[in-house]
């Protein structure tokens, strides 16, 4: 069996999810699990894949990087795949587990990719640490902190943290901030 496996990080990127989940199912897969997450986040359809899998299938994903978010953790994939008697197949790079060329490559690929990732991160940490210097990056305007005489009052209401936070479009941790910092004096 072909089992397919699509996400994307946002979901904003609707174009490619739809992309993926298009061309996993022309290549024939049985069943899709789909996510719209970021690869650091839980992952439930990925572990719902995984789980599903049985010996003889195929777990098929249309690159790589929308499976594994490093080597370790791809390693971790192939692991659970291996001991299942599952193989990969990541269709962008021609690539399947099921041969030891497949597996030389998985890990390879996996090794460029998590150092691609590394650099990106590398970069943008010295655009921000340059721009900072240059009091060009401030940082996020703190929108709750703002709002806190606006928490208080309506909590005083009798508002719930849920209804409160729903109200002012901001997070119900960011009301239970503001609810108990200390009073001012």
């Amino acid at each position: 069996m072909l089992i397919g496996y699509a996400r994307t990080s946002t979901l904003e990127q609707e174009a490619g999810f739809e992309a993926q989940v298009r061309e996993l199912t022309t290549l024939g897969c049985d069943r899709i699990f789909r996510e719209q997450v970021s690869s650091v986040a839980h992952r439930a359809q990925l572990e719902a894949a995984l789980e599903f899998a049985r010996q003889g299938d195929t777990l098929v994903v249309t690159k790589l990087d929308r499976l594994a978010r490093s080597v370790v953790h791809m390693g971790k994939i192939l692991e659970t795949l291996e001991a299942k008697g599952v193989s990969l197949r990541i269709v962008d790079m021609g690539v399947d587990s099921s041969t030891p060329t497949g597996r030389l490559m998985l890990n390879v690929l996996g090794g460029v990719a998590q150092f691609e990732r590394e650099m990106m991160l590398e970069r943008q940490r010295e655009g921000i640490a340059k721009a900072k210097s240059e009091g060009a990056y401030k940082g996020r305007k703190p929108t709750a902190r703002a709002k806190a005489d606006e928490i208080k009052a309506l909590a005083e209401q009798g508002l719930s943290m849920g209804a409160i936070a729903a109200k002012l479009g901001i997070g119900k941790g960011s009301v239970h901030r503001a609810l108990s910092a200390p009073k001012a004096a």
